[in-house]
């Protein structure tokens, strides 16, 4: 089973969203509606069986939005929302998506807050670990400059389950890793923290990438991580910056071409439904 851990989706129309970063220049071909009839099609032409959608917005009502799509559509088998970590209000909130199946996970979009250690305030931590009391993984949106603090909230909370999104976007375009490898191989050496093959063609040329651009960051990730702790994700439809869902998929499958076909498996698929504990 083919597994996407990482898409979004989102609905212009909806008055009570801000899709107003959609609207920076260079965006314009994502400043669109995408909904799951628009991806559907591009899984089925690459054999993706099923998704996880994860969260865009700093509000709980797309929670409730997505999760009454993963109703109407059975192959978006988990979704990775948000609640209010430094809230008082927290655990309410966690308490009322946990009750859903297909809750199974939260994200915040750290990269953009203006406070580089956001992911250190005690409140912060304090909503962490209301994570870890209810079992919810917790994907971290990170530059590569917040990348040190992974080691601090892995160390903090052992028994939560981290997941570096997109590698933590390293300047793939510049083909640089300064402050990314050694920060990285800290993060994989907590065994409660993983690792998205995700959102790099993004990070790269958008307009000259090739797939031997991203080789090298993929097999860093796994020399580090090992196959057990990495998940493809197709970052749809951000990517589509840069590639098309195709374009990713094919690119992945390339960069991991000297995997074994069980350690492939887990990085397509297993590792995701072992990782959010997806109900397939």
């Amino acid at each position: 089973m083919i597994i996407d851990s990482h898409h979004h989706l989102w609905d212009r129309t909806l008055s009570q969203f801000d899709h107003s970063w959609q609207e920076n220049e260079g965006l314009e071909i994502i400043c669109r509606t995408f909904l799951p009839e628009h991806l559907k099609p591009m899984m089925d032409a690459v054999g993706v069986d099923k998704t996880v959608f994860v969260q865009t917005q700093h509000n709980v009502a797309e929670n409730r939005w997505v999760l009454d799509l993963a109703g109407e559509h059975d192959w978006i088998t988990g979704v990775v929302g948000w609640v209010n970590l430094s809230s008082l209000d927290c655990e309410s909130q966690v308490e009322e998506f946990k009750s859903h199946p297909k809750f199974v996970g939260v994200r915040h979009v750290v990269q953009d807050e203006l406070n580089d250690d956001f992911i250190i305030q005690e409140d912060v931590l304090r909503g962490l670990g209301v994570l870890e009391k209810h079992g919810l993984p917790f994907d971290l949106l990170f530059y590569v400059k917040h990348l040190k603090h992974a080691v601090t909230v892995a160390r903090r909370f052992p028994n939560l389950k981290f997941v570096i999104d997109h590698l933590a976007k390293p300047d793939i375009r510049e083909a640089k890793t300064d402050g990314w490898i050694e920060n990285l191989a800290a993060a994989a050496n907590c065994e409660n923290v993983w690792c998205k093959l995700s959102g790099m063609v993004t990070e790269a040329d958008w307009q000259n990438w090739k797939p031997e651009d991203l080789k090298p960051y993929v097999e860093t990730a796994l020399e580090k991580f090992g196959a057990e702790r990495c998940m493809f994700g197709s970052d749809w439809p951000v990517c589509e910056l840069a590639a098309s869902y195709q374009q990713v998929f094919d690119s992945l499958i390339y960069c991991i071409g000297g995997v074994s076909d069980a350690e492939k498996a887990k990085i397509m698929g297993l590792n995701a439904i072992q990782f959010y504990d997806l109900k397939i």
